[in-house]
């Protein structure tokens, strides 16, 4: 296949669609649009066979990414604007929340399919538990991420279970923050701020550590669960949308309200014989996500639609 670069973040967009209408962009039989956010507007100009992907709505996400009044302009973009465009496309979403969401700001039900996402075969059960309770934690150090939460959780378990140790996992704007309160909890000794990891490292922190957990306020799909899932550990998270897909709730992990992460934390790491069966669990589950079901899906939906729109010209 080949890569075509075009533009820098902001003007990425346009160029794209310019080299499209000036027939710049060359041959190609099938489209699928990634919809990250802000939209491509492919039905505007595409007439090939057509597919989106939408991971999720961002929502309050906006917010935490735009300054000022651009957070309220990316949200009627998002939910209001764009939508009336794509609904009588195909879209392909990642998960039963995210499909929900969408028919929520007005797609056809019709017209909206969830393929799980994988989980990379890398991911997979080896090693020993630190011989303490320990906990990770992984993603962007943004305000959407709520690391800050996770934090508070495991400085009030720390109490009660003497023990504990957490390490944070990501790189990003609030890092400087969260040392900070880090420092101020005098948490140091036992919460480290890992920054980025190689994949082997990132591998060894799921496979040792008792417990994977997420403070999220909003997520289309919580990854790092699901990898921590295919190593066989168990997640604790908040009950949003996006966990409600990647964490089976009593099985492969918990999800509780974000007051709740802190005594449910010490609840977990205490009885070992619920978090054996949630590890089973979490085993399981990892085990039956892959990246070959998830190609299948979004192929058969383009496939489809080829089909659906007849014989494509060069």
């Amino acid at each position: 296949y080949r890569v075509v670069r075009r533009g820098s973040r902001y003007t990425v967009f346009a160029r794209t669609v310019a080299a499209e209408v000036t027939r710049r962009m060359g041959p190609y039989d099938a489209l699928v649009e990634i919809w990250n956010g802000v939209p491509w507007f492919s039905p505007v100009w595409c007439r090939r066979p057509r597919v989106t992907v939408l991971h999720h709505v961002h929502g309050p996400m906006w917010d935490q990414m735009l300054p000022g009044p651009l957070g309220p302009l990316g949200r009627v973009l998002e939910s209001r604007f764009a939508p009336p465009f794509y609904r009588r496309g195909l879209t392909v979403t990642g998960a039963d929340s995210s499909r929900d969401e969408l028919l929520e700001i007005g797609f056809r039900p019709d017209r909206v399919i969830a393929v799980p996402y994988g989980v990379d075969p890398r991911f997979r059960p080896g090693g020993a538990k630190t011989p303490h309770p320990s906990v990770v934690a992984v993603g962007r150090l943004a305000p959407v991420k709520r690391f800050d939460r996770v934090i508070r959780a495991v400085v009030d378990a720390r109490r009660h279970v003497p023990g504990l140790t957490a390490t944070i996992v990501g790189r990003g704007p609030l890092a400087n923050d969260l040392q900070g309160q880090i420092d101020e909890a005098g948490a140091a000794d036992y919460i480290r701020l890992a920054g980025r990891v190689d994949d082997p490292d990132l591998i060894e922190l799921y496979r040792s550590s008792w417990l994977v957990m997420s403070g999220s306020i909003a997520e289309g799909w919580g990854l790092s669960l699901t990898e921590g899932a295919g190593c066989g550990t168990p997640a604790l998270a908040t009950d949003i949308r996006g966990h409600r897909n990647s964490v089976l709730d009593g099985r492969s992990g918990v999800l509780v309200d974000p007051d709740a992460l802190a005594t449910t934390l010490v609840e977990l790491v205490t009885d070992r014989s619920r978090l054996d069966r949630l590890a089973a669990g979490a085993r399981d589950w990892g085990a039956s996500l892959t990246w070959e079901r998830s190609t299948l899906g979004l192929t058969a939906a383009l496939h489809a639609e080829v089909l659906r729109s007849g014989p494509v010209g060069k």
